[in-house]
């Protein structure tokens, strides 16, 4: 039977039937057929602790016996007081939390944050932005207008914002041009800065990783940079932490990871341990203060239906739990990424190995392009072997569930190098 679901990102005139999925356990998918499949890219990098995790599944199911919706606007609750209580001890340098639905919601609210700051200040004529070449922020209108142009933006180009972008100095294992790169990129955001830095409200980085773009990483030290120009010349850095919260890098935070300290930063899809939609946008003390004011025009006009919904925001605190119980489950995989990327240095087809805490990253030589064709053949031979892998054109990544085992990493891992030598030979 045709499915009369529409599909995100998939050319649905001749898309292959979508697979059923039963049920999830841990690392596990079960479809219908009773196949298994081992989720090693999270389900779309949400689900942080694996699927059915039963102590957030627990404190759905307690909240939703007590209060399950309430409008947010002159109303509050206990979840969503101690979830931003906990936010903010975790992030001292943000006191305030703005509350939403999902990762490109939080990237909106940042954006309105940082241009209305600006306005209410009378300076109205900070009207751009700057990004990084290859970033990637959500799909709605304003999160893509600050992503890198590409086919997912073409269609939209007349309605974009205006946005500068910054060439993003990625690097790998081994890698020893970086340091060239970087300053490139650097001088490059200096003459923006120096021409045009009364024009801009804010910056937005993905710390350390950019995901979409093919999981592409920098430095910490670079990111320091960045963030140093952009105090000299009083321009507000957003961080985009949607992919990178929560302990992907390999500590809670990338921002940390990296010491730098955003004026606005997005959390999303890990936040409620992927059961849930929630997101937050976290703002620092001077950015919110612009907004309290006698002039009801200075309100961050701004909301969503299910804002702080309980649910959510009930699973979010029992997966800040589970991350401060058990730090060494994200903290030690960085570890295991090495030592199963040694094994595949010399793979004559795999180049630019990298990692970065939770996540990592290997690209299949000669490969270029979201729209590779050998990217949908190589998901397909995944699939066959029970594994969850979705590569991004040639780039094949993994970025696994918290409660993912070694030695189901390793089999991840031996079936990638089987199936690229099989595949490219093919």
């Amino acid at each position: 039977m045709n499915s009369p679901i529409w599909m995100p990102y998939t050319q649905m005139k001749d898309a292959p039937a979508p697979l059923m999925v039963r049920s999830g356990r841990g690392a596990v998918l079960e479809l219908e057929d009773g196949r298994q499949l081992l989720d090693c890219i999270s389900s779309w990098w949400v689900t942080l602790h694996g699927h059915a995790q039963p102590e957030i599944a627990a404190a759905i199911a307690v909240q939703a016996g007590q209060l399950e919706q309430v409008i947010a606007a002159g109303f509050t609750h206990q979840p969503a007081e101690e979830l931003a209580r906990r936010l903010t001890a975790m992030l001292p340098f943000f006191p305030s939390v703005f509350y939403s639905d999902n990762g490109s919601t939080a990237v909106e609210v940042a954006l309105k944050m940082a241009y209305q700051y600006w306005r209410n200040q009378g300076a109205a004529g900070r009207r751009r932005f700057l990004s990084l070449e290859g970033a990637y922020h959500g799909d709605t209108l304003g999160a893509m207008s600050l992503s890198g142009r590409s086919l997912f933006t073409a269609p939209f180009a007349e309605l974009l914002l205006p946005v500068d972008f910054v060439p993003f100095p990625q690097t790998w294992l081994g890698d020893e041009g970086v340091e060239e790169r970087e300053g490139q990129s650097l001088e490059h955001l200096e003459g923006l800065l120096r021409r045009n830095g009364e024009e801009y409200a804010a910056m937005i980085v993905e710390p350390l990783v950019q995901g979409a773009a093919g999981m592409r990483m920098c430095r910490p030290a670079f990111l320091r940079q960045v963030s140093e120009l952009l105090r000299q010349h009083g321009v507000l850095l957003i961080g985009d932490e949607v992919f990178t919260g929560f302990g992907r890098t390999g500590e809670f935070f990338a921002c940390q990871k990296a010491g730098i300290q955003p004026d606005i930063l997005c959390l999303a899809k890990g936040l409620s341990g992927g059961f849930l939609p929630l997101a937050a946008t976290l703002c620092s003390e001077e950015v919110y203060q612009a907004f309290c004011s006698d002039d009801p025009r200075h309100t961050l006009y701004h909301g969503h239906s299910y804002t702080a919904n309980p649910l959510g925001c009930a699973a979010a605190l029992a997966s800040l739990e589970l991350l401060e119980k058990e730090p060494h489950r994200f903290g030690e995989m960085e570890g295991w990424h090495l030592e199963e990327l040694g094994r595949l240095a010399d793979h004559s087809h795999l180049s630019r190995l990298r990692v970065c805490g939770t996540i990592a990253a290997l690209e299949v030589k000669g490969t270029a392009g979201y729209l590779h064709e050998l990217g949908p053949r190589l998901r397909q031979r995944f699939l066959e072997r029970g594994f969850l892998l979705r590569p991004l054109g040639g780039v094949i990544y993994l970025v696994p569930p918290y409660c993912l085992e070694r030695a189901q990493l390793a089999a991840a891992y031996r079936c990638i190098g089987e199936v690229v030598s099989a595949a490219v030979s093919s």
